[in-house]
Formats: structure tokens, C-alpha cells, sequence
């Protein structure tokens, strides 16, 4: 991964507020260990990535957004390659921010990936 690799990342169906990804679909959930999964766009495009996270995985995605590794830099954050369970899988690294900090900083990935617009949505697809 370089520092313009987009990390790919499938936005849920409940994330969505008036056709925009809210903050919470750009930080982990409670479950993740402080681990954001995404994709490695450097290896995967984004209707595949969305295609292999609603039909390998069974997941619900209305769409992929991405932020870019440099963007998770400049926010703090590490973005580092994670091939399990699958090749394509990278994770961006929120471990020792407190809630108050995620919420920040999800918030600014937000503002990148809007800007950046969908690169896939699911009725696209159709």
C-alpha cells in the first residue's frame, strides 16, 4: 500500500442518512478490537469489493466509499495490510483513542470519503 492507495470501505444499509454515509460508518464497531476493516484497493476495484462483501460474506452494503491511507495518516491513524481472512482485507488502526476521539475522527474520514463520492453503490448493480 502507498499513501494513495484507496481503502475501500462498504457502507451499511442503517449508516445512511439522506443518500449520505454517516460518521459511524468510518470507525470500528464495538466488536472490532479498535480494527476498521477495509478493503485494499490496490488489489481489489470497488464493485468487486462489494461484491465479495455481500455475496462471499452475506453482509449488507449499499455501496463502497474509500479514504485514502494518507487521509487515515494525517488523521493518526495507521492503515495497514490484514490478509486474513481474505488477500483484499487491510485494517485502519483506532486502537488508543477513546470514544470521544473515534467520533472525531470519523467524523473528518467522513468528510474525505463525501467528497471522494461513492465509487460503487448497490443499485448500480441491479
Amino acid at each position: 500500500m502507498t499513501a494513495e492507495t484507496l481503502l475501500l470501505r462498504q457502507i451499511h444499509p442503517n449508516f445512511i442518512l439522506n443518500g449520505f454515509a454517516g460518521s459511524v460508518a468510518f470507525r470500528p464497531n464495538d466488536s472490532d478490537g479498535g480494527l476498521m476493516s477495509v478493503y485494499d484497493g490496490d488489489l481489489i476495484s470497488p464493485l468487486n469489493a462489494w461484491i465479495h462483501y455481500t455475496t462471499e460474506q452475506r453482509l449488507k452494503s449499499s455501496g463502497t466509499m474509500a479514504i485514502s491511507v494518507e487521509e487515515c495518516d494525517v488523521a493518526g491513524l495507521p492503515a495497514r495490510p490484514d490478509p486474513e481472512p481474505f488477500l483484499e482485507h487491510a485494517v485502519v488502526d483506532f486502537t488508543g483513542l477513546d470514544a470521544k476521539q473515534c467520533r472525531n475522527v470519523s467524523k473528518k474520514l467522513q468528510a474525505k470519503a463525501i467528497a471522494r463520492g461513492w465509487l460503487h453503490r448497490a443499485d448500480q448493480s441491479a
